[in-house]
Formats: C-alpha cells, sequence, structure tokens
C-alpha cells in the first residue's frame, strides 16, 4: 500500500503502522486517517488489536515502523506530555488514570502539563466541574466506579483537546451513568472536538458513532458508517 497523503481535514494519520506484543494485541501495517469532527468507532473481537491502536493514538505507544502523524506531525518525535493539550484519553478503568486525592486537584494535575499558560488553569477547571455535575472537593476514594468514570473524564477534556480517544468508556457502568457520559462526549464531538472510541456495545456505537472502523487480527477488516 502507497504511503496515505496527509490533507489539511485529517486530523490524525496511521501510514503503515505495525507495532508487536509477544501475545495479543498486534497491528500489522495499518493505514487509515481520522476527519477532522468525526465520531469514529473501532471495534473488533478481544485480541484484535483495538486498545493497542488507541495507545499509538496517544503516543503511550510508540510504533516500531511506520508513523502516527496529528496534524501531519509524526507525534514520536512529540513528549508524550506535550501531547496533553491536544489529545486527551480516557482508559477503560479509571483507575488507572486516577492519582490525586480529591476532583480538583485530578484535573489541576492534568492541566500542570497540558497548559503553557496555567492562568487559565481555574477557569478551564471550574468549566468542566460544572459541565459533568462534579464538586471539585470531592473525595475521590470515595466515589463511584460511574463518578470516578466522569472525573477521568473530566480530566481529559479539561485542557480543551482536539481529539479524544476512549478505550471502552461505558464498561462497568449502569444505563444512567452511560448515558450521562455518552451524551457528554456527544455534545463536545458536535462542537468541533474529533472522537475516536474503542467500544464493544453496538447499541452504544449505532447511537453515537458516524462511522466504524472494523479490526480482525490487527488489521482493518472494513470501514463504513455504523
Amino acid at each position: 500500500m502507497d504511503a496515505l497523503e496527509h490533507t489539511v481535514s485529517d486530523l490524525l494519520t496511521f501510514d503503515r503502522v505495525c507495532f508487536g506484543y509477544n501475545g495479543s494485541g498486534t497491528v500489522k501495517d495499518l493505514s487509515f486517517q481520522i476527519k477532522r469532527g468525526e465520531f469514529v468507532a473501532i471495534i473488533g473481537s478481544n485480541g484484535a488489536g483495538k486498545s493497542t491502536v488507541s495507545k499509538l493514538m496517544r503516543g503511550l505507544l510508540r510504533p516500531d515502523s511506520g508513523k502516527v502523524l496529528m496534524d501531519g506531525t509524526d507525534i514520536s518525535t512529540v513528549k508524550v506530555s506535550a501531547l496533553a493539550s491536544k489529545i486527551g484519553f480516557l482508559f477503560q478503568n479509571p483507575d488507572r488514570q486516577l492519582c490525586r486525592s480529591t476532583v480538583r486537584e485530578e484535573l489541576l494535575f492534568s492541566l500542570e502539563y497540558a497548559l503553557p499558560d496555567f492562568s487559565k488553569g481555574e477557569a478551564l477547571c471550574k468549566n468542566i466541574l460544572q459541565a459533568l455535575a462534579l464538586n471539585g472537593e470531592d473525595d475521590i476514594t470515595c466515589m463511584s466506579r460511574g463518578e470516578r468514570q466522569r472525573v477521568a473524564l473530566a480530566s481529559a477534556l479539561v485542557a480543551e483537546p482536539e481529539l479524544l480517544v476512549l478505550d471502552e468508556p461505558t464498561t462497568g457502568l449502569d444505563y444512567s451513568e452511560c448515558t450521562c457520559i455518552m451524551e457528554y462526549i456527544r455534545t463536545r464531538n458536535r462542537m468541533g472536538v474529533t472522537v475516536v472510541m474503542v467500544c464493544h456495545d453496538m447499541e452504544i456505537v449505532l447511537d453515537y458513532a458516524s462511522r466504524v472502523i472494523v479490526m480482525d487480527n490487527g488489521r482493518i477488516l472494513d470501514t463504513g458508517r455504523p
């Protein structure tokens, strides 16, 4: 396959990306593009490589070969912390993401690396607290799973990134918690944030995604409308 040509409308480009583990999750010669403003779901069986792709997007993993381009820039040349202002990432398990005692401390910690001008930090923190109905003084360790997931989402979005990458955002949530999180994500998408979501729940995919990428055994089988 020839190298993909990056265009102005492309926010993210995978160009012949390969990455290997000893077990499942290996990806092989992946080439695809994510347009600005899209809401893309990545689906497939366990071990298909979906979560690996999401971590490659955020720079948490670096390709063995090929390139991941954000706005035409190879993200392997950029520090992971420097990507925080452009790419928000939500882990499947919020407890792998949260590391501070209170909600406000968690949000301000996320902003330390994302903001060149930290004077805007308090205002951004206040905005996201109001949007997700969170109390900045609440103790994270006393929260339910759904509440912690909202805090993790807030920390991913507080710096107002261009791209939001979600790894199974609704796992372990009840219907009400799931709806709360997904409706807010859709709102941010309609405001211009590009969303890429790894998801096993086909009802969620059908309700929210505008495009689907189907993976199997580390490769893309097909892509199209849900």
